[in-house]
């Protein structure tokens, strides 16, 4: 026991502590938040187990962030036939009767082990970040052969499974994160111009074949806004709503004042940021968010090898993606999807995840030279 905690104390010292410090910190003030909107009763949505979860998982997750990163990268991608078939097992549990959706939503993508409930989406997350990294790193010297465009259909898997789920807010995710990885392993610029001339059809089939009336109206609302106040806007203007309420400085943590928004504690957190810290606390935030996805991209420039660059790029194009498509969303610029923002929103299952991808996205930059760290692999040459 004694050699485990200097080994986890030794990989800790050479973590990327400008990365790790600032995740903490939100995660952090994600707890203070949910045990305030318990204790207030700001929402009834929130109970004690809530905040008592996001503590535990904060735990759990830091803890497993510093030992992924102390493990070999390359060695987890070549496991790749243990996880994966696992975690895709865990996604089609949620189309049987173990499967839920959370009250509101229009999606299927929890279930219910009995002990535990886990959301498959986010674990599958962690999962592609590994796999699709692992296979660009036996392709990329041809990564420009029209034939490894099969890397196509490895990203088409959980992203089809993810819309069979409802859940086009995480196959959006999978999308943002197969691009940015594909381009970081040197995918020419034609490509993606092509996939641009390609969009007006993508639009007009997500539009006309797959898009229901609700995902319809929730972007259309944007456009013609007023039309719906007591219908599909009704969320979004008691987010903006509550913001406006925190001013410049907010309302503090123990004010008798707070708008109650749906989803105050999970998508619409940073309503609550903004109404309790004011637009000074929010932007701070904002700033914090940008540093994190901002020092991600300066650790894939550090990677050793196509592999590590492509887990950093796909990290920092899950937390990009989230934190646009949450902030627009609580904002009023972009369409209510259902997606949280990472250290901040309440789930148990999205901290632990997102604490493992940074793991693995530090995995990359502590083993960026030849000799490995904590485990050494000198038969990696990569």
């Amino acid at each position: 026991m004694k050699r485990l905690f200097e080994a986890l104390g030794r990989a800790f010292s050479r973590l990327d502590h400008w990365l790790l410090l600032p995740i903490t910190g939100c995660a952090v003030l994600s707890v203070v938040m949910l045990y305030t909107m318990w204790e207030r009763q700001i929402t009834d949505q929130v109970d004690a187990n809530d905040w008592l979860v996001q503590l535990i998982s904060m735990g759990m997750g830091l803890i497993g962030c510093i030992v992924i990163a102390s493990m070999d990268y390359h060695k987890l991608g070549r496991l790749w036939f243990l996880y994966a078939p696992a975690a895709l097992g865990l996604v089609g549990l949620t189309f049987t009767s173990l499967g839920y959706g959370r009250e509101g939503a229009d999606d299927r993508n929890w279930i219910d082990l009995g002990f535990v409930q886990l959301q498959p989406s986010e674990i599958l997350k962690l999962v592609f970040l590994l796999t699709f990294s692992y296979h660009i790193s036996k392709v990329y010297k041809k990564m420009n052969h029209p034939l490894h465009l099969l890397l196509l259909l490895h990203a088409g898997i959980p992203m089809g499974a993810v819309v069979l789920q409802g859940d086009y807010g995480t196959a959006i995710i999978f999308a943002a994160m197969t691009v940015f990885m594909l381009f970081a392993a040197g995918l020419s610029f034609w490509y993606l111009l092509g996939g641009l001339a390609l969009m007006p059809f993508a639009v007009w089939f997500l539009w006309t074949h797959v898009f229901g009336d609700v995902h319809r109206g929730r972007i259309l609302v944007l456009f013609h806004p007023g039309t719906d106040p007591l219908g599909l806007e009704y969320q979004q203007d008691l987010g903006i709503r509550a913001i406006r309420a925190g001013d410049m400085l907010g309302l503090g943590l123990h004010s008798d004042a707070y708008v109650s928004v749906p989803e105050l504690h999970n998508d619409f957190i940073f309503a609550f940021i903004g109404e309790a810290f004011g637009f000074v606390g929010a932007a701070a935030v904002i700033v914090v968010l940008a540093f994190i996805i901002l020092r991600l991209l300066a650790d894939s420039r550090k990677a050793k090898d196509t592999m590590g660059r492509a887990i950093c790029m796909g990290v920092f194009a899950i937390l990009f993606t989230h934190d646009v498509m949450n902030l627009g969303m609580v904002l009023k610029v972009m369409p209510v999807i259902g997606i949280p923002l990472p250290f901040f929103s309440a789930g148990g299952t999205a901290m632990v995840s997102m604490y493992l991808c940074i793991g693995l996205a530090m995995s990359a930059y502590t083993h960026k030279t030849r000799k490995y760290r904590v485990f050494y692999d000198a038969e990696t040459d990569q």
